[in-house]
């Protein structure tokens, strides 16, 4: 996935209110900067990090630069957890993702039940229902999910273990956008009811997959498997 063009960089000075961060461009300007990213950011939020912005040009909009790339210790992060679906959907298109092939159709955003599903995959194979979650938090090599309590993510394990039961297929996609870790595991000391909801969904037959995606400051692009721990 190439990232929009006229890209700016420059140096993190503070985020806050979430979704709010200020930031000094390398041309010399401070500006107030959207961050789409509603979680912790833990250790992707360091004032004095070197980020990438994306600029729109829509008319009305109040904050015109997007938060896109943080870089710790050298390592570019994907912080942008709106892109997540369609990087996956690229992915399969791709062939990256070996076990989400065979299916003619991809939707997005489908509601089921009392959630809405980032992607429904229908075809030959049946029908398959894949969450995506975006990964930034990483300690010792180690991808860890989520950065902070998470009831709604928590509600979708729940749902998906109702797919499972229905008889369709049921995906958990751990997207870990940042390129050094090797393995993926539940943050139990974050949200222990969401890695307790993670061990019961594996265990009704929910699948869960985590992929690592490569990333410079043009473009993120899947690129390889992890394995998760769960014990």
């Amino acid at each position: 996935m190439r990232l929009p063009e006229h890209l700016r960089t420059g140096t993190l000075l503070r985020r806050y209110q979430r979704f709010l961060a200020d930031v000094h461009l390398d041309s010399g300007e401070t500006v107030t900067v959207h961050c789409p990213n509603s979680g912790s950011m833990t250790g992707c939020a360091v004032p004095g990090s070197p980020v990438v912005l994306s600029r729109s040009d829509r008319a009305g909009r109040k904050y015109p630069f997007t938060w896109e790339l943080v870089q710790v210790n050298g390592c570019w992060i994907g912080i942008n957890t709106g892109i997540t679906p369609a990087l996956v959907r690229e992915g399969i298109a791709s062939g990256t993702v070996a076990e989400l092939q065979g299916y003619g159709t991809i939707r997005p955003e489908v509601t089921r039940g009392d959630s809405r599903l980032d992607l429904l995959l229908t075809g030959e194979r049946g029908t398959c229902w894949v969450e995506v979650k975006n990964v930034t938090l990483a300690e010792d090599g180690r991808a860890l999910f989520p950065d902070a309590v998470t009831t709604r993510g928590q509600k979708h394990l729940v749902e998906l273990m109702d797919v499972v039961r229905s008889g369709e297929r049921g995906v958990i996609f751990f997207t870990v956008q940042r390129g050094d870790c090797y393995e993926m595991a539940p943050a139990d000391r974050i949200d222990p009811n969401y890695g307790q909801l993670l061990r019961e969904a594996v265990a009704a037959g929910v699948e869960a997959l985590a992929y690592r995606a490569d990333i410079s400051p043009s473009r993120v692009v899947l690129e390889r498997r992890l394995p998760i721990i769960l014990s």
